[in-house]
This record gives C-alpha cells, sequence and structure tokens, in this order.
C-alpha cells in the first residue's frame, strides 16, 4: 500500500506512535509518506521506504495566523496525486482530519482516510464548544477511526455524542527496541550505596501532576533509602524543583532533562511513578513494563487497560499519594513480589501490545477501507 502519514512531529506519544508504525509499515514493503511541519522525532535517518514531505507555512500580512490546516491540507492532496496514495493515516482529529477530508475533495473519494483518536484532541477540545462540531465532523467524514483505548472510545462517545463506530487500537512497543538493559554501572552512580531508585517521565505539565511525584517520593525517602530520577521538560518544572528545594530533596532527586534512549533511561531505575490526571493510554507506563518496571499509577482514562493492579504494578485514585507511597515502599521491599511483578510487566507487554499484532490491526483496517469502494485490487 502507499500509506501518508500525519502527525505532530515533536516529543509525545501520538508522534512516536505514528512514526513508529511508520517504520514498521515500511519494513512490512508498504510505502510511507509522511506529511508534516517537520521531521518527526523518530524518524531523522535514512529508512528504506519511508519519504517526508515537509509542510512549509508561508506568513501573509493578511492573516493574523499562519493558515497550517489549510496548506496542510493543500499539501496532503499534493503528495496524494504525485505519489498515488491509497490513503491517509491522520493522528489527532483537529485539524489533521478536517486538512485530510478537504485533501479528500480535491483528490476524489479513492483517497480514504483513517484517524486516530489519541487523547488530547476528545479530553480536552471535545469539551470545548467552539471546536466539539467541527471535530465531530471529522470523525465522522473519516473512512475509518481507531482510538488508543477503551476509555477514550466512551469518552468519545460522551463528548461528541458519534454513532460511527470506532476501532479500539492499543499503542504498541517494538521489543526489539524495549526490553531490559544492564545499567548496573550507570545506575550506581546516581544510587551508589544500593538505594531504590524510581522514576517519572512525562512532559510536566499540570494534567500530569508531577507534584504529586515529589510528594509520593517525599513519603517514599522518610521509610526507605531512595533515589528519584526526573526526565523530561515542561511549564510545570520550575515547581517542581522549588518543591524538591522545600522538602530538603534535593540530593535525591535528579533531574536529567529530555532524554532520547529512554529504554536505557528505565533501566537503571526499579519503579515507574505515573500520578496522571489524564492519560488516554499512557505510552511510557508500558515502555516501562517492556523493560521489566512495575508501575505505580493513577487510575485515570486508560491507564487501567494498561497496567493492571496487583500483576504488573499498582493503580491507585487520582491524588492518593499516601496510597502510592505505600505501594512503592511494599514493591521495592519484597524481592519476590517484585520479581512476580517485573516478569508478569514483560509478558503483558511483549504478548498484548506487541509490535506485529498492532501493526497487522492497523494493516487489517486499511485493507476494509480500501475494499469497500473496491480499490483494493493489486495493492500490495
Amino acid at each position: 500500500m502507499r500509506i501518508g502519514i500525519t502527525c505532530y512531529p515533536s516529543v509525545g506519544g501520538s508522534g512516536i506512535l505514528a512514526t513508529e508504525l511508520g517504520k514498521l509499515l515500511a519494513e512490512r514493503g508498504h510505502t510511507v509518506h509522511f506529511i508534516t511541519s517537520g521531521m518527526p522525532f523518530r524518524l531523522g535517518k535514512y529508512y528504506r521506504n519511508i519519504y517526508f514531505h515537509e509542510v512549509d507555512v508561508s506568513s501573509y500580512s493578511v492573516f493574523q495566523y499562519p493558515p497550517y490546516d489549510l496548506t496542510l491540507a493543500s499539501r496532503m492532496a499534493e503528495v496524494a496525486k504525485t505519489e498515488k496514495l491509497d490513503l491517509l493515516h491522520v493522528h489527532y482529529a483537529v485539524p489533521h482530519a478536517i486538512s485530510a477530508y478537504l485533501a479528500k475533495q480535491m483528490v476524489g473519494d479513492q483517497l480514504k482516510v483513517v484517524t486516530t483518536l489519541h487523547g488530547t484532541d476528545i479530553t480536552v477540545l471535545g469539551y470545548d464548544h467552539t471546536l466539539k462540531d467541527i471535530i465531530r465532523f471529522g470523525i465522522e467524514q473519516s473512512d475509518a477511526v481507531t482510538a488508543v483505548s477503551n476509555s477514550l472510545i466512551q469518552q468519545t462517545r460522551d463528548a461528541l455524542q458519534v454513532d460511527k463506530p470506532i476501532d479500539l487500537v492499543y499503542n504498541f512497543i517494538d521489543n526489539r527496541e524495549y526490553y531490559p538493559r544492564n545499567m548496573c554501572d550507570v545506575r550506581e552512580e546516581y544510587a551508589p550505596n544500593g538505594e531504590k531508585v524510581f522514576i517519572h517521565i512525562s512532559n510536566f505539565r499540570t494534567v500530569k501532576r508531577p507534584e504529586d511525584v515529589i510528594h509520593t517520593f517525599r513519603r517514599i525517602r522518610q521509610r526507605i533509602p531512595a533515589k528519584l530520577l526526573m526526565i523530561g521538560e515542561g511549564p510545570e518544572l520550575p515547581i517542581v524543583r522549588d518543591l524538591t528545594d522545600t522538602f530538603g530533596l534535593g540530593e535525591d532527586v535528579i533531574y536529567l532533562g529530555k532524554q532520547e534512549d529512554i529504554a536505557c533511561v528505565l533501566s537503571m531505575a526499579d519503579v515507574l511513578l505515573l500520578p496522571s490526571a489524564q492519560e488516554s493510554f499512557g505510552l511510557v507506563a508500558l515502555e516501562a513494563m517492556a523493560c521489566g518496571k512495575p508501575v505505580i499509577s493513577s487510575d485515570a482514562g486508560g491507564l487501567p487497560e494498561v497496567v493492571l493492579d496487583g500483576e504488573t504494578g499498582f493503580v491507585l485514585p487520582i491524588g492518593d499519594v499516601d496510597g502510592m507511597a505505600a505501594r512503592a515502599v511494599q514493591l521495592v521491599s519484597d524481592p519476590g513480589l517484585y520479581e512476580k511483578f517485573a516478569r508478569q510487566s514483560i509478558e503483558r507487554a511483549y504478548h498484548t501490545f506487541c509490535h506485529t499484532t498492532i501493526t497487522e490491526q492497523y494493516e487489517a483496517i486499511y485493507r476494509r477501507v480500501l475494499e469497500e469502494d473496491g480499490t483494493a485490487g493489486g495493492l500490495n
């Protein structure tokens, strides 16, 4: 198949998923064209069967804001025509599904549109009355719609009252990239006296509740020797740093900024702390599990679909820092329990969220929408 993919190219779960999916599709012999405003975060080098088409938004004095969505639609149509694309797979309903709809109107109905909902387009924008109708329109005009969790499917129905079928296709990990690494030497630099190591990875937005990470760790630290690795950057970072200093945790909390090799960073830790107020899926939880790291998470959104409470970690109510701390201490203080959770985390990550299985699910959806119009004949 000849597939166009549009996503936000910056760091984030949706962009990572879209890029990794494109790479896997290319491995399987499909031709993939990324149509984005910049080079996707995890693309960055040569891959066979993958092409990149930049969306260059010009600035005109008549426009107060550059018309990204219209420029994207025009670029999608141009690439679809010149490269004879079979379909566009867009990640996020707005503006990408709307731009894809416009491109389809320019190219013709033979171009199909598959839209994947990742979360913010529904959990935040879907409740904005100024955008609700256009988000619903983008979903209803797509030839197929997928969402990354059952929780997100239900939220979409509740927020937008859409009747269109939505396929559940979970996020995935590539087990060739995410697996336990031996990082003992580096770990000892941060925990030289054998302290337990906890980790938090996020974009440090309010919705991730990074302050709860510090509150939880403070309670952990009162009971056992421990260190905390904080990975990422974002608007709440200065507040979190101030809180660290206020509690006198400066020597035990290590801020490492953005990191690209997440599997190696996760392998230095014992447990991931993820107290988010909202997670449509929680990709970092899956990445941690694939590296053999149990997760202490909130029960927000799709997290309970990823982290099995009492099997691959513990799931607690949002804001329950006392409960999270107690479970974290229980887990790392019982070697038998920890090893059981670590083993079950890997098994669940590799079985339920295997990259091969998820890629095949997307391929089946692509073929379905193409066959519905009788245009799939002769496609790879």
